[in-house]
């Protein structure tokens, strides 16, 4: 038994958990409040894909002779899948890695229309291992599956989204009302089913709903009707990223039937005072709220009398990953692109490095909400406390920041404190492709364990860049990319097409940039998206200083996408298949020479942008310049001194050879003696492990104390040898 039951509703990810409910568990254990999560979806998915849930599956009636073809030949193979579903699913789980050479023989796994791909994808294969291949073929495997049920058993089912369409901007609740009006689906029954045996068991006084995404508001809605239904004692409370930007304006008291309250923004505090309104109610003073909506005389009522201040971030506790079923997540792999698969593919413990944003001005973003706007970073100690203790709770060495951008600022430190401690870890987060991404920042962040970072290139275009006010250039970008690969960082850019005023000359040289960014391997992964307007963004607040006219609705229910004509008259959907299927291609390495027409069934114009511009961006920047404040990094500080006399026409002169032993190769410079002495002991004073940071211009003092001309000494072929190799860095 306990107080609280945190769910996240079906769907959102098959390999690892949404992690709002864990957060919320971590800090109610600092208040002592007794809590049990779990993830519906994954529950959902184990149960239908396994040999009960496929023969349930085969089982509805189905007419043969009106059902796609891809259909018939999946029914006619039913015995095949219900042979091998669950053996595939224990390979996704990490149980039955052996598996693997069966599913790669091409003879094992029954094949229906998604296998057709492969023949486009072979190429690949010759980039990726046994694992991944299997890992690859399986999700093929379950895809013909999913198709499948969305043909004949629930149209709205999706891996990792359910009856999405319901949720997205749904300025009214009457098709949501209609639609749970009705009989529950077949995936409602699973569902509803796993919940009322967790009800039974747990016997919560109030259970919590995470709606992060619309893919998942359906099915909170259906399991909170259950609720209501059948324990009317138990309150219900829905909050997370769906009503912190939706639900902001929520008006329809119907919406009161399913839940008794709805939070907004951080959880932490509505939660605790929700906890204290129902678990203490002899309490003889008022009930305080922040930020909930609840019903009072049969209307919808905004409370938000507390006068308590959120949490700090360090205050909020370690996210807690008790109570699901870490071991039965299942990796899937969709593309065979390694930076892509990171998303589907691993067990990553998320963590974040600071609330919001710190740059919180792009126009296209919320940042008019406290999610974005209220910027508030943690210490990178306690960052790492945190990493270090989830490592012992999970068993996972993953980690994923979930970050609006994680600072630059904080990623050095963050790396410094992982490296001083020793810590093997793999990590990777979202960040701003801002000039801070030195080539040395990005080589310390992947000595650190740093393997990808994403960022959005948005349109690439330096008009509609300024336009948006993203504070970069694509030079700049190009620029930063590279730092990124150069160091063995795998880069995935988001990417936009259709931004108010943009003209269609824009999308073609934007589509140009890319093609160039991945000829000149300076880019692994990315992924066009629409511009969608947005009520709390800048542009849906000022739409008249942006070119667009704004399509006005009632708002009793959701208000975020608004619909909106743009002056341009432009139709951008019709660039929607040509941008994502030339992308497919770069991803995978080939066709850059294909011009940019043949990517399109429409005449479009010639790229204006010059075929060497990314290249140009590229060329090298003088390294020459002295940066006094410049912190100096020495991550290795294993060195083999040998002394030598060095001879030339008859003068000679003591020398010392030092010798660094790098994990992959072996670095030799010869430096005067005492030169050489001086910068060992340098090297040892201020090791990655010492916490004090030296300057550039600390360092010419205490040289010249002794010596002559830093610079000359600083900027020689020897120590520029030390600095190109990873040696010394410069942050």
């Amino acid at each position: 038994m306990k107080d609280l039951l945190l769910i996240t509703p079906p769907f959102t990810q098959l390999n690892t958990p949404y992690p709002a409910t864990a957060y919320i568990k971590g800090f109610l254990k600092t208040k002592n409040i007794s809590s049990y999560q779990m993830d519906l979806g994954i529950e959902v998915i184990l149960k239908l894909f396994s040999t009960e849930g496929l023969q349930k599956v085969f089982n509805t009636k189905i007419d043969l002779k009106t059902v796609s073809e891809n259909s018939q030949r999946i029914f006619a193979l039913r015995e095949e899948y219900l042979k091998t579903i669950d053996q595939v699913i224990f390979f996704l789980q990490g149980k039955n890695p052996t598996l693997a050479r069966q599913i790669c023989s091409m003879n094992f796994l029954p094949e229906a229309s998604r296998f057709n791909q492969l023949d486009d994808m072979e190429f690949a294969f010759g980039n990726m291992g046994l694992q991944d291949k299997a890992k690859h073929l399986a999700t093929l495997y379950l895809e013909d599956l999913s198709d499948y049920i969305v043909e004949h058993i629930d149209p709205d089912f999706g891996f990792s989204r359910y009856a999405e369409r319901l949720g997205k901007s749904a300025n009214s609740f009457d098709e949501l009302y209609s639609k749970l009006s009705g009989e529950p689906t077949f995936i409602d029954q699973i569902t509803l089913k796993i919940l009322q045996e967790k009800l039974d068991v747990i016997q919560p006084k109030l259970v919590c709903f995470s709606v992060p995404f619309p893919g998942n508001l359906y099915s909170g809605f259906r399991c909170a009707q259950l609720i209501k239904g059948h324990y009317p004692h138990i309150k219900t409370v829905m909050g997370g990223g769906f009503p912190n930007t939706e639900l902001r304006e929520v008006k329809d008291p119907r919406v009161f039937e399913f839940f008794d309250f709805i939070t907004l923004d951080d959880g932490e505090l509505p939660i605790e005072l929700l906890h204290q309104h129902i678990c203490h109610s002899e309490q003889k003073e008022e009930s305080q709220f922040k930020r909930t909506f609840l019903i009072e005389d049969q209307k919808v009522s905004y409370k938000n009398n507390s006068k308590k201040h959120d949490y700090k971030q360090a205050e909020i506790g370690t996210p807690d990953y008790s109570d699901l079923l870490l071991n039965q997540y299942i990796s899937v792999i969709e593309i065979a692109n390694p930076m892509h698969s990171l998303w589907s593919d691993g067990r990553w413990n998320k963590l974040t490095m600071a609330h919001g944003c710190y740059w919180g001005k792009c126009t296209f973003c919320d940042i008019s909400l406290d999610y974005i706007k209220i910027y508030e970073p943690i210490s990178a100690k306690i960052l790492v406390d945190r990493m270090e203790e989830l490592i012992k709770t999970t068993g996972e060495t993953g980690f994923h920041f979930v970050d609006e951008a994680a600072p630059p600022a904080l990623m050095r430190e963050v790396a410094l404190e992982i490296l001083r401690r020793k810590l093997v870890v793999t990590w990777w987060t979202n960040i701003r492709f801002e000039k801070s991404f030195t080539r040395d920042l990005c080589f310390l962040l992947k000595l650190s364990g740093c393997v990808a970072v994403s960022g959005g290139l948005e349109v690439a275009s330096d008009r509609l860049l300024k336009l948006i006010d993203k504070g970069v250039s694509v030079e700049q970008v190009a620029q930063v990319t590279r730092n990124f690969t150069e160091a063995g960082i795998m880069v995935h850019a988001y990417l936009m097409y259709g931004y108010p005023t943009q003209t269609v000359q824009e999308t073609v040289d934007s589509l140009e940039m890319v093609r160039q960014m991945f000829e000149m391997g300076i880019m692994q992964s990315a992924f066009w998206h629409q511009f969608a307007m947005t009520a709390h963004s800048p542009v849906g607040l000022n739409p008249e200083e942006f070119g667009v006219i704004p399509v006005k609705q009632e708002i009793l229910f959701a208000n975020n996408d608004v619909d909106f004509k743009d002056k341009t008259g432009i139709d951008h959907n019709k660039f929607s298949f040509g941008l994502r299927k030339s992308l497919f291609n770069y991803m995978h390495g080939i066709n850059f020479e294909i011009p940019l027409q043949d990517w399109f069934d429409f005449k479009i114009p010639q790229t204006s942008i010059h075929p060497d511009y990314i290249h140009d961006c590229l060329l090298e920047e003088d390294q020459f310049s002295f940066k006094g404040n410049s912190k100096i990094i020495f991550p290795d500080k294993n060195v083999i001194a040998e002394n030598f006399i060095k001879t030339k026409k008859k003068n000679s002169w003591p020398y010392t050879r030092l010798t660094f032993h790098l994990k992959t190769n072996i670095i030799n410079v010869d430096l005067e003696q005492e030169k050489a002495e001086w910068l060992m002991k340098v090297l040892a004073e201020h090791s990655i492990e010492s916490e004090r940071k030296i300057t550039l211009q600390q360092l010419k003092v205490q040289f010249e104390e002794n010596l002559e001309d830093f610079e000359l000494f600083w900027f020689s072929k020897p120590m520029q040898q030390l600095k190109d190799n990873g040696v010394i860095l410069s942050l």
